[in-house]
């Protein structure tokens, strides 16, 4: 399933994105999507870190050391 979006974008990344389709050949939507997916990768990893940081360092949320980890799950035989 798609959804569609609209953004406004300066007019120098739409030439470019414009140039590129055409140089190779592939839809502007298509390199969109590619840039769309790479960066909210990034920003996931990013921003939900800071978030679990954060979480943590307001008691929030626990953490577990490697130990505890191994323990819980019953591992240490396999270390």
């Amino acid at each position: 399933m798609t959804k569609t979006i609209s953004v406004r974008i300066p007019k120098e990344l739409a030439d470019r994105l414009n140039n590129l389709s055409k140089q190779t050949g592939r839809t502007k939507t298509y390199y969109i999507q590619e840039a769309l997916e790479d960066k909210v990768c990034d920003l996931e990893m990013i921003y939900l870190a800071q978030k679990r940081d954060e979480d943590v360092r307001a008691g929030r949320s626990k953490t577990s050391s490697f130990e505890e980890v191994i323990a819980e799950k019953g591992l240490s035989d396999q270390v």
